[in-house]
């Protein structure tokens, strides 16, 4: 079956995207930035404003979930997830013997989705799967101190660094893992994407290959999570798509809830 033009559907959401806030055209002109560069943050007080200034509210369970993105917002061929995608535990739950620790830990937080540590608190997430590739999109809004988020983003634009390749070990048997940075489009308060290759080692050519493209962005007090993978193609337009507008829906649901105070 010829595949759809996705491309097209997410062109378009890429423009409705742009509308969600007024902003958003000075934010899409920063496309296309690596993620070492595209890392932003809120610009200092002016000497007038307070010192402390009020806190955001908590988002409320509703409100998160009408932070999420859907089926609808990709277009075909993306669909709710029927499940988690079979390559997590033959592949993703791994461990690895490398001296770089962090390494090890990467892998454990991937699988355990868990990106922003166990003390983050996940409001809402969901999945979806993309039927002609096979891919599978996992996404999270998610509430934790900036000051630990940030951490989190200074910690996974080291990994490219740190752990550029390592070997790891699987139910499947040994793999290879690449770990390189990704852009990411000029979204949020701060952000920071990577792509990890995991590569089954075997004598046969028809081996198993993971790609996993990862993406974790800042709003305010809150953040969104996103993995992207599978064993064949993985569409790189549908993770930018689903971050940037993630993070302007994630904005705009920020926005609605403080004018509700």
């Amino acid at each position: 079956m010829p595949r759809p033009p996705a491309r097209a559907a997410l062109a378009a959401t890429l423009s409705a995207a742009a509308l969600l806030t007024a902003s958003a055209c000075d934010t899409i002109a920063g496309l296309g930035r690596p993620a070492s560069a595209g890392r932003g943050h809120a610009s200092a007080a002016s000497p007038t404003a307070p010192a402390t200034p009020a806190a955001a509210p908590t988002l409320t369970e509703a409100q998160a979930q009408a932070a999420l993105i859907s089926e609808a917002d990709l277009g075909e061929p993306w669909v709710a997830t029927d499940g988690f995608a079979t390559w997590r535990e033959s592949m993703l739950k791994a461990s690895t013997e490398s001296a770089e620790a962090e390494c090890g830990k990467l892998l454990d937080a991937l699988y355990a989705e868990e990106l922003l540590g166990p003390d983050a608190t996940t409001r809402a997430s969901t999945g979806l799967d993309d039927l002609y590739d096979e891919a599978q999109l996992r996404y999270q809004v998610v509430a934790h101190r900036p000051d630990a988020v940030d951490g989190t983003l200074a910690w996974l634009d080291s990994m490219p660094r740190e752990c550029a390749e390592f070997t790891a070990t699987a139910g499947g048997g040994e793999m290879t893992v690449e770990v390189t940075g990704a852009e990411m489009p000029e979204v949020g308060d701060a952000r920071q994407g990577l792509r990890l290759v995991l590569r089954a080692v075997s004598e046969y050519d028809d081996a198993p290959v993971l790609t996993l493209h990862v993406a974790v962005v800042r709003v305010g007090d809150d953040a969104i999570v996103l993995t992207n993978g599978g064993l064949g193609e993985v569409p790189a337009d549908a993770t930018w798509a689903a971050v940037e507008l993630g993070a302007h829906r994630l904005t705009e649901v920020r926005k609605r809830g403080r004018a509700e105070i």
